[in-house]
């Protein structure tokens, strides 16, 4: 006769402690991890006339609006780099940042109904986002290198070393994205109108990053206010990399890495808390 030890498969048991977390479970669940992603890629145009192509619409729509708005009417510097290229390098990696952090954030208010019926690490869902976005950021970066190519024809525009740090800087803006993304999904299980400060938030952020202009044209008084924010210079270094102007700042990097440790551990443990009773709340 079977003890009651050996009796199943597999035990599912609260969680000894807010600081235990089973990274091995997640890397176990990695199927799900790839189903959630492609189910994330093609559901958002599924229904639409023009599918996978508002992929490069969508930016290309921006950095227009951008270019006839902020540089034909404001005249604002864009650091000697042709303006079209100077509005799709910001917004192209300030697109992925967004999208993660907002995902992320509303990781468990959008996906109550899948977490109440079926078992499985809660951290899959916002980082499934996190891939699926990463897929679609490699799409229109495809289309920025275009842009690139193009310029460079000028004589202008000079990429150099600095982009092996792309990598590096797509990490960093990732891992930002999730842990902010983690900390506000946590709180928004018990003050839902969080989900409204969130949406207004992170536009109000976009002009406190440089991606509409450029460091230079800051004024001295309200430096400081835009190099607090652990995004400027990941695409400060990002604009250097690939054009040769504006701003490289090594200690700017330092603090966004510093940023993404502090709020990915205090986003995993609010995480790993909110869980375990926020179907009572949901």
């Amino acid at each position: 006769m079977q003890t009651e030890k050996s009796a199943w498969s597999t035990v599912i048991e609260p969680k000894r402690s807010l600081f235990h977390f089973n990274w091995k479970e997640i890397w176990d669940y990695r199927d799900l991890l790839v189903i959630l992603v492609k189910r994330d890629i093609t559901t958002v145009y599924k229904q639409t006339v023009l599918g996978p192509l508002w992929f490069f619409l969508s930016p290309l729509m921006t950095v227009f609006a951008f270019t006839f708005v902020f540089s034909s009417i404001a005249h604002l510097s864009t650091d000697s780099i042709p303006a079209p290229l100077f509005y799709l390098a910001g917004t192209t990696l300030w697109n992925y940042f967004q999208a993660c952090f907002t995902g992320t954030s509303s990781t468990f208010v959008a996906n109550a109904a899948i977490f109440g019926k079926v078992y499985f690490p809660r951290l899959i869902a916002p980082l499934a986002l996190i891939v699926s976005n990463l897929i679609k950021f490699g799409i229109q970066i495809l289309m920025f290198t275009g842009f690139l190519v193009y310029y460079m024809q000028g004589g202008t525009i000079h990429p150099n070393g600095y982009l092996l740090l792309f990598p590096l800087l797509v990490l960093l803006m990732a891992g930002i994205a999730l842990g902010m993304g983690l900390i506000f999904s946590a709180l928004t299980t018990k003050y839902r109108d969080l989900s409204y400060f969130i949406s207004f938030g992170i536009s109000i952020l976009m002009y406190a990053t440089p991606v509409i202009y450029p460091s230079s044209a800051i004024p001295s008084n309200y430096k400081w206010l835009v190099q607090f924010n652990p995004v400027t210079p990941i695409i400060e270094t990002f604009r250097f990399a690939t054009t040769g102007h504006g701003t490289m700042d090594w200690l700017g990097l330092g603090f966004s890495f510093l940023f993404l440790v502090t709020s990915v551990v205090v986003g995993v443990l609010l995480f790993n808390r909110v869980e375990r009773t926020f179907m009572d709340t949901v």
